[in-house]
């Protein structure tokens, strides 16, 4: 097997399970410290939208062929989703215990996204050059791809095994966080 089908495959297969794996372990972790009587509403959120961020470019480069224009969508992203993480952690840290499975789902949640995009960089060298080098005519729009990587069902199957494990989790958790916020907020305005 050659290296750029090895790549792929460890994008697919291993890289992209993984990665919605640390996310159901994190959220795991979420439930077990009471997120919603803790950090609450606002760190559930901050979850939802780097989960969206990372979600992006995950598509991008599985629907379209890769330009230099889904590059520069892809590091934007990577790094806005850098800058939540960060506000993530300092945000929750002084308002709930942060356990030692949680911080690993961490590690993983934030090294992944990096690792892909490394190899997505390596598997599209020649648009990576065209970026660096600013050859960016024609290099802009969203061409689908020829061949679906993976196969014809794979993003059918990765888009399933991604809703189990990480959309439902995290809806579940943002609606839990909202109805304990919206019951705080009435018993505040009961209290007045």
């Amino acid at each position: 097997m050659e290296t750029n089908a090895l790549l792929i495959n460890l994008l697919l297969y291993v890289f992209l399970p993984l990665w919605g794996i640390a996310g159901f372990v994190d959220w795991c972790c979420h439930r077990a410290t009471k997120i919603e009587s803790t950090s609450g509403l606002l760190e559930s959120f901050l979850h939802s939208i780097m989960g969206i961020q990372i979600a992006i470019p995950i598509l991008l480069c599985l629907l379209f062929k890769v330009n230099v224009g889904i590059l520069l969508i892809c590091l934007a992203v990577w790094l806005l989703h850098e800058m939540v993480a960060h506000f993530d952690v300092y945000y929750a840290a002084p308002k709930r215990h942060i356990s030692v499975w949680e911080m690993h789902a961490h590690s993983y949640l934030a090294t992944l996204p990096l690792y892909m995009l490394s190899i997505i960089f390596v598997l599209n060298w020649p648009v990576v050059t065209k970026l660096i080098t600013l050859n960016w005519a024609g290099e802009f729009g969203f061409e689908p791809v020829e061949r679906a990587w993976g196969g014809q069902n794979y993003l059918a199957v990765y888009l399933g095994f991604m809703g189990l494990l990480c959309v439902f989790p995290y809806a579940e958790e943002l609606l839990r966080c909202a109805l304990v916020k919206q019951r705080e907020l009435r018993r505040r305005g009961a209290s007045e």
